[in-house]
């Protein structure tokens, strides 16, 4: 786990970035629907709710891969990635649950090189 301090000052940049990047600033929603995007290779469109749905759990279990949450089971030939649950995520609020994910997010964020 990354110094509490430390991540606040990081998790500020990747939100500055990616206000000027998408022109208004993210919430963790609409991180995760940028990752998802970004995964999945779509064009930028008008997503549908269910849409928009499948591509932040997807943005989800990118993230949680290097921790063992889910593993890339195949991509199908639309280049849409599958995942394989192997460990449950714990219950948590929503609060919790992008508190759980900001540092997931900056490592992406870093290895993809968009901080």
């Amino acid at each position: 786990m990354l110094p509490e301090v430390n991540l606040q000052q990081r998790w500020q940049q990747l939100v500055s970035k990616l206000t000027d990047t998408l022109g208004k600033q993210p919430d963790m929603e609409a991180i995760l629907l940028f990752i998802g995007i970004r995964e999945a290779g779509q064009p930028l469109k008008l997503f549908t709710e269910k849409e928009k749905t499948d591509l932040r759990q997807m943005a989800i279990c990118t993230l949680l891969v290097p921790a063992g949450y889910y593993q890339l089971f195949w991509v199908d030939d639309t280049g849409w990635p599958h995942y394989k649950e192997l460990k449950r995520i714990p219950a948590m609020s929503m609060a919790q649950r992008d508190e759980f994910l900001k540092e997931y997010v900056l490592k992406y964020a870093e290895k993809n090189r968009l901080l």
